[in-house]
């Protein structure tokens, strides 16, 4: 294609490709606040145009410039005066940056593979940030991040190291495969090892069982990340339990995927829409991932292939663990129950995007000579 020829950027100065490259990316992040705000909500993300969440004020454009607009206002709402997350500036200047590395990385021999890696890492800017807010990763951005991957490929085979699309299409299709198979394989191991986590509560604490998740006193989980197999349930010893009319007292409730049991009773869960269960404790099922991880790491390796997929999930378990020790050294461990693992695979997939082939070969001449003594 003529846009990706190589020879066609060339014409104009590396430089100011590599401004136009930051520049795009600033922009794009300010789009990108726009998702991570309004997306896990269930917002429009065209309508209404940006305003100021606490005042509702439609911001004008000239007060919508990426970067500058944060820094000249000092981080507040030029109506009310409300502060403004330092993460607008945080996400825009990131995604700059990132923008700024592709073209670096790829530009100048592979400009089309330069501008698919922009697309890929303003996914993965929206997925952390999301995750780290929401603890969720949207359907949209895992669905449609495989889509991109695979649609994508064969338009530039150079993203996979490829000179043919037919050979770029099967390389993104077995990277997809091989992330969704090889995180669905440690979600389910997971559960095998781990078993059940019990939840303490205050005495007296009502639990809700909604139509689609528990809710406890400080969060609310998705059935769907903790009932996939058959024998999976959520467990508590109710100290009372009341069900529309129905009250029942000191009974055991048991929410299995296709069964409800209060006591002695077996019930349908489909028409439950809410039971209240005043108990201390509760058991759920205890993972190593969430279903999301799956999905966002299908899609991660729809633009890596499969090496790039071992290399992020090793990669990201080894950020994990040194997250924890850090942790710990802080006395913070209780801390690692608010960090969602997305963000952990993101930043070994960006890794593995601008230095990972490298950092492999070192890693393995290193090793040779460690051998050869």
């Amino acid at each position: 294609m003529a846009m990706f020829d190589p020879e066609v950027w060339a014409q104009v100065p590396f430089h100011f490709w590599s401004c136009a490259f930051f520049v795009f990316g600033t922009a794009v992040g300010s789009f990108l606040n726009v998702i991570i705000h309004r997306v896990p909500r269930g917002e429009s993300i065209v309508s209404p145009p940006s305003h100021c969440p606490h005042c509702q004020y439609a911001i004008p454009w000239y007060l919508n410039i990426p970067l500058i607009t944060w820094l000249w206002l000092r981080g507040r709402c030029a109506h009310c005066r409300a502060p403004i997350s330092p993460r607008y500036f945080l996400v825009e200047f990131l995604t700059g940056v990132l923008f700024l590395l592709a073209w670096w990385r790829q530009g100048p021999e592979h400009p089309g593979v330069a501008l698919i890696l922009c697309l890929f890492m303003a996914g993965l800017v929206a997925a952390t940030f999301i995750d780290f807010e929401h603890f969720i990763i949207p359907e949209s951005i895992t669905f449609g991040g495989m889509a991109a991957g695979v649609l994508l490929s064969p338009l530039a085979p150079a993203l996979h190291g490829k000179t043919s699309a037919a050979d770029a299409l099967l390389s993104s299709l077995v990277g997809m495969g091989a992330g969704c198979g090889l995180v669905y394989g440690i979600l389910r191991g997971g559960k095998l090892l781990f078993g059940r986590k019990k939840i303490a509560l205050p005495p007296e604490t009502t639990v809700i069982f909604g139509e689609e998740s528990l809710k406890l006193p400080e969060e609310e989980i998705p059935y769907g990340e903790m009932l996939y197999r058959d024998s999976d349930y959520i467990e508590a010893q109710a100290k009372k339990a009341v069900l529309g009319e129905e009250v029942f007292e000191n009974v055991r409730v048991r929410l299995y995927k296709d069964r409800l049991e209060i006591g002695e009773q077996t019930l349908d869960p489909g028409p439950v829409t809410h039971l209240e269960v005043v108990t201390d404790r509760i058991i759920i099922p205890q993972e190593a991932m969430g279903l999301g991880d799956v999905f966002f790491m299908g899609a991660i390796g729809a633009f890596v292939g499969w090496q790039g997929v071992v290399f992020t999930l090793l990669g990201s378990s080894l950020v994990g663990a040194l997250a924890g020790v850090t942790l710990i050294v802080l006395r913070r461990l209780e801390w690692s129950r608010w960090i969602p693992y997305g963000p952990y695979l993101a930043l070994a997939a960006t890794v593995w995007v601008f230095a990972g082939p490298e950092l492999v070969n070192w890693l393995l001449r290193w090793g040779e000579r460690g051998a050869g003594g």
